[in-house]
């Protein structure tokens, strides 16, 4: 298998996904999960990527829509990379072992049909957080709980985000 071949091997549609998770799953292996919009790929990415697939035997990495992020009012001029090339940058990290691109506001029904070990979430979020309309509240941790599953936050890398690179353009 190419390079190319193995890159575009993980990522996947929610169908080929659980075939895959279930193959993972009869070996007895623990899924982490984590989400996000991944725009310009960063060493604070790197390193929140790192320690959330530490925490498993495979991570599988939900990606914004383009679509998805607009909602986000992250700013007019996001997404910057579209989401192919944010997936197949994703997918060539040897750590990440899985990508599906998301085009809901959230990712809860994806937790639910992924049904992962472990959900993984930044330290701007709360993972004892259980009110729902707080901007606090990890989506998909009462699901992850209820199904024996377990929820942790990673500290962000200081100094590392897309909006600070993205300022760091403009100022240029």
């Amino acid at each position: 298998m190419t390079q190319e071949e193995v890159i575009q091997s993980k990522i996947h549609t929610i169908q080929s996904l659980q075939r895959q998770l279930a193959i993972w799953r009869l070996h007895n292996k623990k899924i982490v999960f984590t989400n996000g919009c991944f725009d310009l790929l960063h060493r604070g990415h790197i390193d929140y990527l790192t320690k959330a697939a530490d925490s498993g035997d495979y991570l599988v990495v939900a990606i914004n829509s383009d679509d998805s992020v607009k909602l986000l009012n992250k700013g007019s001029s996001r997404p910057i990379q579209d989401e192919q090339s944010r997936a197949i940058i994703m997918a060539s990290l040897h750590f990440v072992s899985a990508i599906i691109i998301f085009t809901e506001n959230t990712p809860l029904e994806l937790i639910k049909q992924i049904e992962p070990n472990v959900l993984v979430k930044g330290s701007d979020y709360d993972m004892h957080e259980v009110n729902s309309q707080s901007e606090k509240y990890i989506v998909g941790s009462d699901f992850v709980r209820q199904q024996g599953g377990e929820v942790k936050t990673i500290e962000y890398l200081e100094g590392f985000s897309t909006s600070d690179i993205e300022q760091k353009i403009k100022r240029s």
